[in-house]
């Protein structure tokens, strides 16, 4: 019977992924533990926005919220997770999203300060022996449409330390992004909110444009 949930969830995951015509869809992961997972409202349909008229993709711009074990999150190719806290995955939750992570699905968690003690033990359940790994600056996420020759950009300052992109990969493929020490998605959100400068904000939106397309294309 798992076997027949799990090549239904498949099928459908990879349905969501084509034809290319239809738009792409993305959405914002809700989590239990008590992490504000909805931080950052304005991030993702900004980073859709950019995508759509910087790199012409076709990405929904009305981002919705999916939790970590529905049978919906398997609609979704791609899904961002982001918070200052707390993060517990729960066994279901867990069986849920690695069935998703296998069928070719996307996870990107990006620490919005204060995440990062939990969410890295939340991640390395999802497949027991594999550890987070830190990706080399010659990692093809760093060169996409746009080139960081030195990995992730800087957007807020925290603890005074470099920013780091941690993968998990399952089989070789990179499933899961981890972004520490960076705050991507701050640098996403409404200029407004944070004030950060249009040079850093567009450093954030391009770095986020070649996480979509490097998931997309790959």
């Amino acid at each position: 019977m798992k076997k027949i949930i799990f090549l239904f969830s498949f099928f459908v995951l990879a349905s969501s992924f084509t034809p290319v015509d239809k738009p792409l869809k993305i959405a914002l992961l809700k989590y239990n533990g008590g992490g504000d997972w909805y931080a950052n409202p304005t991030s993702l349909p900004n980073l859709a926005k950019y995508c759509n008229q910087n790199l012409n993709m076709n990405i929904e711009t009305d981002i919705p919220t999916v939790e970590v074990g529905s049978a919906d999150l398997f609609n979704y190719p791609f899904v961002h997770m982001t918070g200052h806290g707390n993060v517990v995955f729960n066994e279901q939750e867990l069986d849920n999203l690695r069935a998703y992570l296998i069928g070719g699905g996307f996870l990107h968690a990006d620490d919005n300060y204060g995440m990062d003690k939990f969410i890295r033990v939340q991640l390395e359940k999802l497949f027991p022996g594999s550890k987070l790994i830190e990706l080399p600056f010659s990692h093809p996420v760093f060169h996409q449409k746009f080139d960081f020759a030195n990995g992730l950009p800087k957007i807020h300052e925290h603890d005074g330390t470099p920013p780091q992109a941690f993968g998990l990969f399952h089989e070789g493929r990179l499933v899961a992004l981890y972004t520490y020490e960076c705050d991507l998605g701050d640098g996403w959100e409404d200029q407004s909110v944070h004030k950060d400068p249009t040079e850093v904000r567009e450093k954030a939106l391009k770095m986020g444009a070649n996480i979509l397309r490097y998931v997309f294309s790959n």
